[in-house]
């Protein structure tokens, strides 16, 4: 009895390792190998009224939405931004809303719980991730069918990479943001970009140095390449700038020499004569030939008065 049951589990331990393998995950960094193999770029065509692909001639849960592929195989969410890997497992919690709303009438290949469930509605994800779920995505299968956004365009430039000349992990992020320059909208999708290096969602300190795009320019940049201002607004800011009017071409400057007014004023403008002043002599005493002309002066005046005083006697 004893030698029964130790061969029993020995045959128990044996053919359990095969059914492991079956569903086991072989997990590898940085990703991980779901079990499926597309060899060649997929056909994908729109599923009606949303903004999601899917893989009608695959025998896989195949779809694209926002610049990423997706795939449900297994129970599990994966993603990738090349259609056929590496796949990164994406927890529940944050599969895109869209993808989640798919009809079921779109899954190739459903798992048998899917069975008895409308094929023109979603899957009941409530009611197979449970409570929890349903309670940190409230409102997922609740939206208007006219604001769905337009469908993402395929990165097409994967056709050319199939079979032996699929590029390796560490070469499709060079050959992605050379040749597919979408940008995505989903906050996953733009997550997983920016995690990736991919152009869609570059750092803050990289953006615009992708290429095809402008180079960023900081700044001082900016303000040393800001176009010339109107023509009003450069002269009043010269007129501000300049010291004083330039002379009038054909006048050479003259130092204390004023610019002639306009015609039809200079009589308006003529100044009022100025009183004499008597100017002081380097000690502050008058000039020495100031009191002779002062004296002429009222000699001419006295002279004057007498002629006028004599000339009233006479009469």
């Amino acid at each position: 009895m004893r030698h029964r049951l130790i061969a029993l589990l020995l045959v128990l331990s044996c053919s359990a390792t095969p059914v492991a393998a079956q569903v086991s995950i072989d997990i590898g960094l940085p990703s991980i190998n779901i079990g499926i193999n597309v060899p060649v770029f997929p056909a994908l065509v729109v599923v009606p009224s949303y903004p999601v692909y899917y893989a009608p001639r695959l025998d896989v849960n195949y779809f694209f939405y926002d610049g990423m592929y997706w795939v449900y195989q297994g129970d599990y969410w994966y993603t990738s931004y090349w259609y056929n890997g590496p796949w990164r497992l994406m927890a529940p919690e944050v599969v895109p809303v869209y993808i989640l709303r798919v009809p079921v009438r779109y899954y190739r290949h459903p798992p048998g719980y899917f069975r008895g469930w409308r094929v023109d509605a979603p899957p009941r994800w409530g009611e197979h991730w449970g409570r929890e779920w349903e309670q940190r995505r409230s409102g997922w299968d609740r939206w208007r069918r006219g604001s769905a956004p337009a469908p993402a365009p395929l990165p097409v430039y994967q056709r050319q990479y199939s079979g032996d000349r699929y590029p390796r992990a560490e070469q499709q992020q060079a050959l992605h943001n050379q040749n597919y320059h979408y940008q995505p909208r989903d906050s996953v999708a733009r997550q997983h970009y920016q995690q990736h290096g991919l152009q869609g969602s570059p750092a803050p300190a990289q953006r615009g140095q992708q290429q095809g795009e402008p180079p960023q320019k900081n700044p001082r940049q900016h303000a040393s390449q800001r176009p010339p201002p109107p023509p009003r607004e450069r002269e009043a800011a010269q007129q501000k700038a300049a010291p004083a009017p330039p002379p009038q071409q054909g006048s050479p400057a003259v130092e204390g020499h004023k610019p002639l007014p306009p015609q039809g004023t200079a009589q308006r403008e003529q100044p009022a004569p100025r009183p004499h002043v008597q100017e002081k002599g380097p000690q502050g005493q008058p000039p020495a030939e100031a009191p002779k002309q002062e004296r002429s002066h009222e000699r001419e005046q006295e002279q004057g008065q007498g002629q006028e005083k004599g000339q009233g006697h006479n009469k």
